[in-house]
């Protein structure tokens, strides 16, 4: 088990001199003991080994490519059709149902992002996004977890992956709304690891006078993290063999899906992924495909024009199996990622940054940032599955303040939805009525059925459901 050492201010010092830093090392000299303090204080934690054998290409960094050697659709568990179909997956539903109520399962909120992009100053999770009562994303998922630890009387511990950046705001929201009724010794937090951001010559970047640019080591660190913190051990500890993982960013997700749970069993996979069908070629969102026999997930930008926009003979999309980011994982692969060093590969990009220099102020220029993705683990399994499902029932990410994947198609899309379900149950609803179903009220449109059980099908006045 790999952990950062301490930095000290005689550690640092050293640090800069091996890396030839000179430019930051004349900038730490002139600070005053006290902002000195304060620089150290805001190391802790940064790996910079990691960071400058990334910088000289020691580590592995998975580049971006139009070419792949043997690419093909992967093979994927389609939304079930045939009696044959339908007969797996109430199969799968069992299993996963079981695996539920004998406490091996807990659930993996990834919660690093702020909502700067949705003009929303604070924690994304916090962001309000539910059509009726304006519930935050966190409260959406924190019900679903309380509403399906008492569908199954079982314990879900709920996990937060915060960053530096937010975590003190996130832990201090839950317990400001006392962690929507889940045992507070359910609910664990734990933050993403961070790397130093550097220039294109090797040069570390100043934030501030008394702060050092960094960056948050993307959503693969979950899996590094989880396991540093010491969060892992203590899950398996106490039982739990199964995560289930998603990201804070898309309401629609259906927690702990013990569908999606029993195919991950049923199949003997160590990570499982939810894919939905691309709505166009130009659709910015991974792909779920073959490459040279193993399944894998390709960001958009990685992928390459010619691969998106490939159509087979009907001509629809070739590679249609768009990433929700929606996983399984079993704890045991996770530690196996782990075992000798972090097993994920890094990404590279080059993004524009304003940092300071010594007697300009701040200035744009050029970093590298480094950063793992969670699905880096696909290939690295010695088996995966992946399932189908309806995007209109479980895919509306909320990533841009307008147009697609905002927060109002995303409350269109719950909209939508919570619609549909009370057609099905029966009941006739206005075309332009607001609704909300609430999770502790119904978690499908059959458990609402059967709560809507003999009320009379007339146009509704109601529009939230709640507990």
């Amino acid at each position: 088990m790999a952990f950062t050492k301490e930095i000290t201010e005689r550690t640092f010092i050293h640090i800069l001199q091996k890396y030839n830093q000179s430019h930051l090392l004349t900038h730490f000299k002139a600070l005053s003991p006290a902002q000195k303090t304060l620089f150290i204080e805001g190391l802790q934690g940064l790996d910079f080994d990691l960071i400058f054998s990334l910088y000289k290409g020691s580590v592995q960094i998975k580049e971006a490519t139009d070419s792949f050697d043997t690419i093909g659709p992967a093979t994927i568990i389609p939304i079930p059709e045939s009696a044959e179909e339908k007969a797996f997956e109430e199969k799968a539903r069992l299993t996963g149902e079981s695996l539920i109520r004998q406490n091996k399962v807990a659930v993996l909120i990834v919660a690093g992002g702020q909502g700067s992009r949705l003009g929303y100053n604070g924690p994304k999770g916090m962001f309000p996004i539910s059509p009726v009562r304006n519930k935050t994303l966190f409260q959406l998922f924190s019900e679903s977890v309380k509403a399906m630890s008492i569908r199954y009387n079982a314990h879900i511990p709920l996990l937060i992956m915060t960053s530096r950046e937010n975590d003190q705001e996130t832990r201090a929201y839950f317990d400001s709304c006392h962690h929507f009724g889940l045992p507070e010794d359910s609910v664990y937090f734990f933050s993403q690891g961070a790397l130093p951001t550097i220039t294109p010559d090797g040069g570390l970047l100043l934030k501030d006078d008394t702060t050092l640019f960094t960056n948050p080591d993307g959503h693969g660190g979950s899996l590094k993290a989880i396991h540093n913190s010491g969060l892992l051990k203590d899950l398996s500890d106490k039982g739990v063999t199964t995560l289930f993982y998603c990201q804070v960013d898309n309401p629609l997700v259906k927690i702990a899906d013990p569908v999606f749970l029993g195919y991950h069993t049923l199949t003997g996979s160590e990570i499982s992924t939810k894919v939905v069908r691309r709505k166009t070629i130009e659709e910015k969102v991974g792909v779920y495909i073959s490459i040279a026999g193993k399944e894998g997930i390709v960001e958009y930008s990685d992928f390459g024009g010619r691969h998106m926009s490939a159509l087979d003979p009907k001509g629809e999309i070739l590679y249609w199996a768009g990433n929700t980011a929606i996983h399984v994982l079993n704890i045991s692969f996770i530690k196996h990622l782990n075992y000798h060093g972090f097993a994920l590969p890094y990404h590279r990009a080059l993004r524009p940054v304003e940092a300071m220099i010594s007697n300009v102020g701040p200035t744009k220029m050029d970093g590298w940032k480094f950063e793992t993705f969670v699905f880096d683990a696909i290939p690295l399994a010695k088996k995966t599955c992946s399932m189908e499902v309806r995007r209109e029932e479980e895919f509306s990410p909320v990533k841009n303040s307008e147009g697609d994947d905002s927060p109002a198609s995303a409350r269109a899309a719950m909209n939508n939805l919570f619609n549909y379900w009370l057609r099905e149950s029966g009941l006739k609803t206005a075309p332009d009525t607001l609704l909300e179903i609430s999770p502790l009220f119904a978690l499908d449109k059959e458990e609402l059925t059967k709560r809507l059980k003999g009320r009379a099908p007339n146009l509704l006045e109601d529009t939230y459901f709640g507990e």
